[in-house]
């Protein structure tokens, strides 16, 4: 017989409070709001939904979200608490033919990706440029008002290791031959779709996303600081499967939300937004941190020797956020560590509640 599997454990009560606390002023735009949501059962869609429902308890915000999920039974066990609030309608499909849900809906949330598994690169643009064609063709049927495409900062390609920062007029673009690429090329026809839906009527938000970290982070991905959070709690030793020297930085999801929904409601249609932190830090640093914070006593493990090459980087110049819808980095680096670890902590020694 096959085991069900360990419900998520509800987000931390002080990440959604930050949450709220920082977007206090945007849920009057969303009372009586109904929202169509896709990606909403994945590591964003588990923070925007946890928000939502939080937002609606706590402010008596009055909004209504439908969900697009290819398994709703599976989501149900993964995240029994969320699957049953009576504030979300839940929609069976597959992102590039799901058919349409009757009625308006006001506000939409592109944010359904393919990063957290490895398929194959046709499968990986097809549902990314398909699924951003579907969701307009919806978008234009449902009389939406807004609509939030959630791209990524490989939209971009290889950031150059003389540029700190990337910004959002950078000129380059996924290397083609390359597999890899596919996920950064998808990107970039689903912006250039929002981008001519927005002529064509439809408000799009555009937010490039980097790297994050927080609650519900995968730990079994490519996602360093999963794996670095993972090795912490099991005591270590740390494993930096590379020579540790790229460049990255990291955003506490709270934040994320945060940047996400003022993108949503108050950027400017067809206009990117890079979202992440501008803190640099390599990968052993980043490791050296989860290591200092955590407590743990074996020392790091790097697999690979220093590389004679400058070492690669991937970090948002984040200036256009800051100074157009005011946006801040409110959880530094250590901080996102330190809750992050606290979280885990506390769902390993104690048993699953309901949120």
């Amino acid at each position: 017989m096959a085991e069900h599997p360990i419900p998520l454990a509800p987000l931390p009560a002080a990440d959604l409070e930050h949450i709220l606390r920082h977007t206090q002023q945007l849920w009057p735009a969303l009372d009586g709001a109904r929202l169509f949501i896709t990606g909403g059962t994945g590591f964003f869609g588990i923070w925007l939904l946890e928000t939502l429902a939080h937002a609606v308890a706590r402010t008596g915000c009055d909004l209504k979200a439908t969900i697009l999920t290819r398994d709703r039974g599976a989501f149900a066990l993964k995240a029994p608490h969320l699957a049953a609030k009576p504030i979300f309608g839940w929609l069976e499909g597959d992102v590039r033919t799901f058919s349409f849900p009757p009625g308006e809906f006001s506000h939409i949330i592109h944010a359904a990706a393919t990063s957290s598994r490895p398929i194959p690169a046709p499968e990986m643009l097809d549902t990314l440029s398909g699924g951003a064609r579907r969701v307009l063709q919806f978008a234009a049927q449902s009389q939406c008002k807004r609509l939030l495409l959630v791209s990524s900062g490989a939209v971009y390609g290889i950031q150059a290791p003389e540029l700190p920062r990337i910004p959002e007029t950078h000129p380059h673009a996924p290397c083609p031959p390359g597999p890899a690429s596919a996920y950064g090329e998808g990107k970039r026809i689903a912006e250039q779709l929002c981008n001519i839906a927005t002529q064509q009527g439809i408000p799009c938000a555009i937010a490039r996303c980097f790297a994050f970290i927080g609650p519900q982070l995968p730990s079994d991905a490519h996602f360093a600081a999963g794996n670095f959070l993972r090795d912490a709690a099991n005591g270590g030793p740390i494993r930096v499967n590379s020579d540790g020297r790229a460049m990255r930085s990291w955003l506490h999801m709270a934040d994320l939300i945060v940047w996400l929904l003022s993108i949503l409601l108050n950027g400017k249609p067809a206009r990117p937004y890079n979202v992440g932190s501008g803190e640099m830090l390599s990968i052993a640093g980043l490791a050296s941190r989860i290591k200092e914070i955590s407590g743990i006593a074996h020392p790091i493990l790097v697999r690979d020797p220093p590389r004679p090459a400058p070492p690669p980087r991937y970090v948002p110049d984040i200036r256009r956020a800051r100074e157009e819808l005011d946006l801040k980095v409110e959880i530094e680096i250590d901080e996102a560590i330190a809750r992050t670890m606290a979280w885990i902590k506390g769902i390993s020694q104690n048993a699953y509640c309901a949120y």
